[in-house]
């Protein structure tokens, strides 16, 4: 099993997915995005954790057994590193949208799409922070 994600505030949402991603398989190993990938799709204020804190975080949860990150705008090298069975993705996400799909297809993986747990998101969180 293998996921990606910024998972920069980890909220109820996070540890949720991540817990539902782990039930799928013997092992869960979460890729975070880098710094730079980071402000490359969130903007010049994110991250507000550095990757280190991000993964430090993520490897005390029970679900998580692995934590690595990529430098790259996907994450197709490392699933040709790592070769997951299964790459989970999150509800807000669809098959055809990701880049890195037809690279677990083709090193014969599998894509799930979890269902979207609404109501966390690290951008509202960070909009509450700053006020209306």
């Amino acid at each position: 099993m293998l996921t990606n994600g910024c998972f920069d505030l980890l909220h109820p949402g996070h540890v949720t997915y991540l817990a539902r991603a782990r039930a799928l398989g013997d092992c869960l190993v979460v890729a975070l995005n880098s710094d730079r990938s980071v402000r490359a799709l969130k903007g010049p204020g994110r991250p507000l954790n550095a990757v280190e804190d991000r993964a430090l975080v993520l490897a005390a949860l029970s679900a998580v057994d692995y934590v690595t990150y990529f430098d790259e705008d996907t994450p197709v090298q490392t699933i040709e590193a790592i070769q997951p069975a299964v790459h989970c993705k999150g509800g807000d996400y669809r098959p055809e949208d990701l880049p890195e799909a037809a690279t677990v297809q083709a090193l014969g993986g599998r894509v799930v799409i979890l269902p979207f747990i609404s109501g966390y998101s690290t951008t509202d969180l960070v909009r509450r922070m700053h006020g209306p």
